[in-house]
Order: C-alpha cells, then sequence, then structure tokens
C-alpha cells in the first residue's frame, strides 16, 4: 500500500490587487522519511490542483446566502471528484510501480490524511466550524473529560439515514443532524473506495498547536497583562533574549510584530515561559495568587508542546503528555474573561444596553413619582393654608 498524503490551505495572497487569494492542493507519500520529506530541493511535495476560491457574499437575505453556501459546496464537491477520480481505479486494482530499490512491485495509492486547518477540514467535509471531523462529541462537550468516548462519524450511515426518512421526519432529522453538526453530501472524501472520512483529519503541531492554542492563549496572555499593566514588562524581556542556536532572535517589540507565521510561533513556543516569568516577577502581595495559575497553565501547554515533537513515545512520555494537557485545562479558565467568543462579545453588549435602558426608565418613573408627590404636597399645604385663612 502507498499511502497518499494530500495538503491543502487556502491562503491570502493580498489586498491591494482585489483581496486575492489562492487555493492549492498538494499531495505526497507516506513512504518516505521524514527528512527526505522536509527537504525541498527534493521535491517530495507536489502541486496538484488549485481551487477556485469561492466569491464572498454580499449583503443579501439569509435564504441568498444559504444557497450560496450550498453552490460553493458543491463546486468545492465535484472539484475534488474529478481531482480524485485518478485514484478510483487504481486503488481498486493497483498499479505496477518502480520502488526505490529498484524492485517492481504491485502497488495500491490510498488517501489516507489530508493535513490542513480545522477551518478547512470544516469545509471539506461538510461540518460545522464548532464540530469534531472524528467523532460526534457536542460543541459543549469539547473542552470537557479527555477521557469520554463518543462515537465516530458514520457518514454513509447518515447519507442512508437521509435518503430514507419519511416526509413527516424532516424536522427531526434536520434537529439530528444539526446538532451533530454533519451537512449530508457536502462531504468531499465520501466517494474514493477504501477511504475513511474521519480518518484524514490527522493532528499536526503547526495547525493544532502553534497557530492553533498558542496562538489563542497569547491572546488571552494579552488581555491578562493589559488588565495588569505588564506589557511593557513583556516587551521589554522580549527585546533581551539572547542567541541561541535553537531559535532566531526577534527582530522586533512582541507588541510591534503583527502577523504571526509558523515560524515566529515556534520561537514563541520556546521562549515564553521565561519571557513571561519575567515579565510577571516581583508581583504585589494581592497579585501573588493571580500570576501563579497563568504561569502554571502556560508552562503545561509549551511542556506539552515540547514532548509532542518527540519522535518516539513511552508509557511515561505519553502519561506526561496527558497530565501536561489535564492541567492546561484544568487552569486555562484564569482567562476565561479574554476569551469569551464573538457571539458571547455580542450577547454581553446587548443585555448591558438592555439593563440600562431599564435602569433609565426606572430613574424616570421614580423621578415622575418623585414629582407627583411634591405637587401632591403642594396643593396639599395650599388647601389647609386656605382653610386655617377661612376659619380666621
Amino acid at each position: 500500500m502507498v499511502p497518499i498524503i494530500g495538503l491543502s490551505n487556502q491562503t491570502h495572497l493580498t489586498n491591494f490587487s482585489g483581496d486575492k487569494k489562492a487555493w492549492p492542493v498538494y499531495m505526497t507519500i507516506g513512504n518516505i522519511l521524514s527528512r527526505t520529506r522536509s527537504s525541498p530541493a527534493r521535491m517530495p511535495i507536489l502541486l496538484l490542483v488549485l481551487i477556485p476560491v469561492p466569491p464572498k457574499f454580499t449583503g443579501e437575505s439569509a435564504r441568498a446566502k444559504e444557497a450560496q453556501r450550498q453552490t460553493n459546496a458543491d463546486i468545492l464537491r465535484a472539484v475534488f471528484d474529478l481531482v480524485l477520480a485518478l485514484l478510483l481505479q487504481v486503488a481498486r486494482e493497483g498499479t505496477v510501480m518502480d520502488c526505490a530499490d529498484g524492485k517492481t512491485r504491485l502497488c495500491f495509492p490510498i488517501l489516507s490524511a489530508w493535513i490542513t486547518d480545522h477551518a478547512e477540514h470544516a469545509a471539506l467535509q461538510g461540518i460545522g466550524s464548532k464540530s469534531c471531523p472524528k467523532c460526534e462529541v457536542p460543541c459543549k462537550e469539547l473542552s470537557g473529560d479527555q477521557r469520554r468516548m463518543y462515537e465516530t462519524h458514520e457518514y454513509m450511515l447518515y447519507r442512508e439515514k437521509a435518503l430514507r426518512h419519511e416526509p413527516a421526519e424532516v424536522a427531526s432529522i434536520a434537529e439530528y443532524f444539526q446538532r451533530l453538526g454533519v451537512k449530508i453530501g457536502n462531504n468531499v472524501f465520501t466517494g474514493p473506495d477504501r477511504v475513511s472520512p474521519t480518518d484524514q483529519h490527522k493532528p499536526d503541531l503547526l495547525h493544532n498547536i502553534y497557530l492553533g492554542l498558542f496562538k489563542h492563549m497569547m491572546e488571552w496572555v494579552d488581555g491578562f497583562l493589559k488588565k495588569h499593566k505588564r506589557q511593557q514588562a513583556l516587551n521589554d524581556a522580549w527585546k533581551e533574549i539572547t542567541p541561541d542556536p535553537r531559535f532566531s532572535v526577534p527582530k522586533k517589540a512582541y507588541r510591534e510584530i503583527t502577523q504571526w507565521q509558523g515560524n515566529d510561533m515556534c520561537n514563541l513556543g520556546r521562549c515564553i515561559s521565561a519571557v513571561l516569568v519575567s515579565a510577571l516577577r516581583n508581583p504585589h502581595s494581592s497579585q501573588y495568587q493571580d500570576f501563579k495559575s497563568p504561569l502554571k497553565c502556560v508552562s503545561a501547554l509549551v511542556d506539552f508542546t515540547l514532548m509532542a515533537q518527540y519522535r518516539s513515545h513511552t508509557p511515561d512520555t505519553l502519561s506526561y503528555m496527558e497530565s501536561y494537557l489535564q492541567t492546561f485545562h484544568r487552569t486555562k479558565d484564569t482567562f476565561l474573561e479574554f476569551h469569551t467568543s464573538k457571539a458571547t462579545r455580542t450577547q454581553a453588549n446587548r443585555q448591558d444596553r438592555e439593563l440600562r435602558e431599564l435602569m433609565a426608565d426606572q430613574c424616570a418613573k421614580e423621578v415622575r413619582h418623585r414629582t407627583s408627590l411634591i405637587a401632591v404636597g403642594w396643593l396639599i399645604k395650599r388647601g389647609l393654608k386656605g382653610l386655617i385663612g377661612g376659619q380666621i
């Protein structure tokens, strides 16, 4: 078997000539050494196709946007059917190939992995942005108990259930798939033989750790430092990093870097623990407990990342990694006020606006009530004066 590894990434090119984007698809095989695959001079990864980038949504109705999303998904599925059509016959019957050792073998090329970020996996596999591409875990339980097991996605069963349902069950079927975060017919990996769509997602350090967890965590850390007025201390510590063969010295201050690339995040992961300790040094007595938990959270993620780069693992290293990951999830709530989602912020702003309007209405009612009491008191006082004057 020759495992085929696909790679894709929608890339933003420029803003100066019409907001251009490119969507290249690359392919390589898994039967070569990692050091060979990492050498650009040997061309181990080949450009296969450039996928058409769908147009932006215009300011139309929700129904028009949903129709445009479905059209984009259908076009993407048709393009991948053409791209993967060459693998259909050879995956069933095999083909004779010359191998690197000089021998000729009957080989079966099978698509085994697809390397990309989560947003693109959601587009390729037809799932929600907050859904897991491998199992049926609800989005609200993604950061829950890591030991709990969930059923894997069975896209063929989903399709059969969608085709065989009764007309009266349309609402329940739609609610069922919405709860799973699955869009039927939009997975591009359900066509080729011997290809499991749930096995295409492979976690990698670049997309899942450095451009995922680390990027979000540094946004939380930046908000934490801003709250405690320690941003300048982080910049000063960042500028004082001495040269080291294991990473390149940053040329800009931390706050001056506007776009973080993969290499920048790798360098950050190697030194962020020491830089953060320097930025949070000499805390006040009231800040000691507040600074302790963020340091533990960042250190746990750094230790997990560094140990994940081992070429081989033992039961001990795996237990260490699991312990670091549990520590990270247990202590990340210290950044809870800094990692609210856009929907949560919108809801909070709406509730704050409604509360302010309610308080303003309450104040207006109190003013009117106080004014009416003053008026009544004045009338009573005037009436009493008139009554006393009449008696005299």
